[in-house]
């Protein structure tokens, strides 16, 4: 298994050896070309290895490594190829591009791996709503998308921003745990002591993610009496000026059950509050804006997690595609914000961020 995920850097050494057969001219040019791409991929294999051993994330490196090394050599065979065809002056122009493309790449995956997946931000989004409180707006803070595995700074930095951010209530929605870590007894009770110091005025309230059955919900959160999961469930919070609904719906991964819970809970509102939808996803906003709700508060996309210039999020795993892969939206009378969340995801995925730093975001509702 490992030969395998190494393959790929085996066979930029073996058409770096290849070159060797060439005359002077082009074996210069050709191991110029090479080297590069070997070098920058044993380089990727110590970022890789290293991550865990620094506490910085948990991850797997033979996948990683086999994706970063395989897009390597085929930028080295597309620069080695103009070589072939070359039957003049060896274009050294070629080599020289090939390098530099290697170093960049590099350079990126330190970045991606080291840094962005650390550099925490705090959104803001002002929501015209009820006077809540005579004097200032309500605030809410909305985490989603820990995907926890072992304690990093990261999570140190989150605890200590929303306990600076003093929130008036707190919304968590969904994939506390990373799923390759969903049945790891330490990364279980490591997320219950995370989950346990967040602490609002009025309340702590989660819904479950894409990874978070009903037993892992119930594990996670049965004991904690700072948190209250809201499991097709509805909240109505009383505050001055006027009345807050929570509505928590479940994820099931069927839409189509999950958007008749929420046409069945919304007619169940009080009449005169404002209304806010947690649910994981942004999946069910056609139904959460024909339902007349105020807000919706989603995350799962992660913004993409890596994100090129001018294009943005890869990939969403969203329903909708690229359509709501982040930040805010307004769709009819609902406005629906994505949120970047704050892990990153699991199974052999590289635990990179690019482009896309994590992200909890402040909501204040009031006049504006």
């Amino acid at each position: 298994m490992a030969l395998f995920f190494a393959s790929p850097l085996l066979l930029i050494a073996l058409v770096a050896l290849a070159g060797l057969r060439l005359g002077p001219p082009r074996r210069t040019t050709w191991l110029w070309t090479a080297l590069p791409a070997l070098v920058c991929g044993l380089l990727d294999a110590l970022l890789l290895s290293l991550l865990p051993r620094l506490h910085l994330s948990f991850g797997p490196v033979g996948p990683p490594l086999f994706l970063f090394t395989f897009g390597r050599l085929m930028i080295l065979l597309l620069a080695l190829s103009i070589l072939v065809i070359s039957r003049s002056r060896p274009p050294k122009a070629a080599a020289c591009l090939s390098g530099a493309v290697q170093l960049g790449l590099a350079l990126a995956a330190f970045y991606g791996l080291y840094i962005e997946p650390f550099r925490l931000t705090v959104s803001e989004l002002a929501q015209p709503a009820p006077a809540f409180f005579p004097d200032r707006p309500l605030r809410i803070l909305h985490l989603t998308d820990l995907h926890f595995e072992h304690p990093t700074r990261r999570e140190a930095e989150i605890l200590e921003q929303a306990a600076v951010l003093q929130p008036d209530l707190v919304v968590l929605t969904g994939d506390y745990i990373n799923p390759s870590y969903i049945d790891d007894p330490q990364t279980l009770e490591e997320t219950r002591q995370i989950l346990a110091q967040l602490h609002a005025p009025y309340g702590v309230y989660a819904v479950n993610g894409t990874v978070d059955s009903p037993g892992h919900m119930a594990a996670l959160f049965d004991g904690l009496e700072s948190a209250r999961v809201l499991d097709d469930e509805v909240e109505v919070l009383s505050f001055p000026g006027g009345g807050l609904a929570l509505v928590g719906v479940t994820n099931t991964r069927d839409r189509t059950r999950d958007a008749a819970v929420l046409r069945a809970l919304v007619d169940g509102l009080p009449g005169g509050a404002y209304s806010i939808l947690l649910y994981h996803t942004p999946d069910l906003i056609e139904a959460a804006s024909a339902a007349g709700l105020d807000l919706y508060l989603a995350g799962h996309t992660h913004g993409g997690q890596v994100r090129l210039p001018w294009y943005g999020a890869l990939i969403t795993f969203s329903a909708y595609g690229k359509r709501y892969e982040m930040g805010k939206y307004i769709v009819g009378g609902t406005t629906l914000y994505v949120s970047r969340g704050l892990g990153l995801e699991g199974w052999g995925a590289p635990r990179i961020r690019f482009l896309c730093p994590p992200e909890m975001e402040v909501v204040e509702l009031g006049p504006h």
